[in-house]
């Protein structure tokens, strides 16, 4: 995976890349030749995920720690992304959190404004930061790919600031992409169902259905084939664009009245 003008491999940032999904993208973003910059508040976890992954093959994978909710460290993580690496062909935005499963009226002030931080207002900072260097660079151009989830269109019962925030992340999707186009920017959004992660541990054993009353357990897939769609959608020319993809478990109750 080279630039195709002075023959370094493309240099990708992945949020929340020392666990689970980000993980699995970072692994496969590694194995098709990406220079891998990943981010997370825990520098422990990120470093034992660069050191493991970096032990497989592949490009570079490197750890920088930021808070994606706070304005100077997400400035911060891309001037050592340029400082290290030199340039930046690509951003991942996954990192992603989930309050409290209750009623909205249940929920606090403070459970809604933390995943908001990291759910909308991290993946505006990121965008934000990696437009001003897609715009600035030579050759110009990037591509953001976002983790949507299946979230973005339907939610979950118990789970409104999560759906709010992945329904604004469609949003910020949609206007990345209109605003970019000219500059060669590229942004689309792929929405996840049911990829087994720390965070789906109970999907298996049951989750609260549609209908609020039932509880039922859930099909998931490996992670590894949202990772190969991140890829495909990566690898793309800068004229191509994948704007939405839904990448589920076939027989989990998404389709149709769940």
């Amino acid at each position: 995976m080279t630039n195709g003008t002075n023959g370094t491999a493309k240099v990708a940032v992945v949020t929340g890349g020392g666990t689970g999904i980000g993980k699995a993208m970072t692994r496969a973003l590694a194995a098709a030749g990406w220079t891998v910059a990943i981010t997370g508040r825990r520098r422990e976890v990120l470093e034992a995920t660069a050191a493991e992954l970096s032990a497989e093959g592949g490009a570079s994978i490197v750890a920088i720690p930021a808070d994606i909710g706070d304005e100077a460290s997400v400035e911060s993580l891309f001037r050592e992304v340029i400082g290290r690496l030199g340039r930046l062909d690509l951003l991942v935005n996954n990192a992603g959190v989930n309050a409290p499963a209750k009623p909205l009226e249940e929920l606090t002030a403070a459970e809604w404004n933390t995943v908001v931080a990291a759910n909308l207002t991290g993946v505006f900072l990121c965008t934000k930061e990696a437009v001003k260097l897609f715009k600035s660079q030579s050759p110009q151009g990037g591509r953001i790919i976002n983790n949507g989830s299946i979230s973005a269109t339907t939610p979950r019962p118990n789970s409104a600031p999560y759906a709010a925030t992945k329904h604004g992340v469609t949003g910020l999707t949609k206007a990345t992409s209109l605003e970019g186009r000219r500059f060669d920017i590229a942004c689309g959004q792929i929405d996840i169902g049911n990829a087994a992660s720390e965070m789906t541990t109970t999907i298996q054993k049951g989750v609260l259905q549609a209908d609020g009353t039932t509880i039922a357990p859930e099909a998931t897939i490996d992670p590894k084939l949202v990772a190969d769609a991140v890829v495909y959608m990566a690898g793309l020319p800068l004229d191509a664009n994948v704007l939405t993809m839904t990448i589920m478990a076939n027989k989990m109750p998404f389709v149709g009245r769940g």
